[in-house]
């Protein structure tokens, strides 16, 4: 069998199931994808910048939801097709994994083999922000590309990203498992990779069996639930190196379970 054809089988959360015609005739250029779900979501944490009072934020609104619940709360908004780019304050409140989502449900629609990756994006600041792009296979390439279309006009000024998000550079994107093997290698420090004032070789290893779990099927998880685990508890033990190591350089090997610190 194609190894490339499990990817373009939908899973429960990229499956637009009863919205399937709403990506019907959508475009397959990867560009004009990225402007589409620009036009229908909106970020949590950049709301101001998009004009948007922050009371608009819910408990739910970091919750990745799946591609049809996010298509049916698209539409509820605004019942005029994906191409016709919503004004900020009608889009769906969204995170990076939403976005990545999107596009990867509208590309194996159209048999374009896709997938999420979790890992670490460098052009949000100084260090490395836990984030999660669209990984597509190009064809005529042969190869996997990473695409971000969370990266708007906007964001591009703000962070003055100087290439084109259908096609982010290997250099400005690593994922979990790339992380962690340039940590133990002492090619990188631990200490630049988080997710805003948690940072560090445990917060690595969160992004390790994410990326790992997401290649499994496994869009969200209990690993979400990062930030019930206690100071204390943020730690990686000398027991789980091995694991680690498996799991960072081959993510896409069955699935391992492994139990959160916080329930341990």
């Amino acid at each position: 069998m194609d190894p490339l054809k499990k990817w373009i089988v939908h899973n429960r959360m990229s499956d637009p199931a009863g919205h399937a015609a709403v990506l019907a005739g959508l475009p397959s250029d990867i560009g004009a994808l990225n402007g589409i779900i620009q036009g229908v979501l909106v970020h949590t944490d950049w709301l101001a910048e998009y004009g948007l009072d922050e009371s608009l934020l819910r408990a739910t609104s970091r919750t990745t939801l799946p591609i049809a619940d996010r298509l049916a709360d698209i539409l509820q908004r605004d019942a005029r097709g994906l191409e016709t780019g919503r004004p900020s304050a009608s889009r769906a409140l969204g995170t990076c994994r939403d976005f990545a989502l999107m596009l990867c449900s509208i590309l194996r629609s159209q048999g374009i083999p896709a997938r999420l990756r979790c890992g670490f994006a460098a052009y949000f600041g100084s260090g490395w922000e836990d984030h999660w792009v669209c990984e597509y296979w190009d064809d005529p390439a042969q190869a996997w590309r990473l695409s971000d279309p969370q990266i708007d006009r906007m964001l591009k000024d703000r962070y003055r990203i100087g290439f084109d998000p259908k096609d982010v550079p290997r250099e400005a994107f690593l994922t979990a498992g790339e992380a962690w093997l340039d940590c133990r290698r002492g090619k990188s420090d631990p200490d630049r990779f988080g997710h805003g004032e948690v940072t560090g070789a445990w917060f690595v290893k969160v992004n390790v069996v994410r990326d790992h779990y997401v290649l499994n099927g496994r869009v969200t998880s209990i690993w979400d639930e990062w930030r019930a685990a206690l100071p204390s508890q943020r730690v990686v033990g000398p027991d789980e190196v091995a694991l680690l190591d498996d799991l960072a350089a081959d993510p896409e090997q069955p699935l391992v379970e492994v139990v959160p610190d916080w329930q341990a």
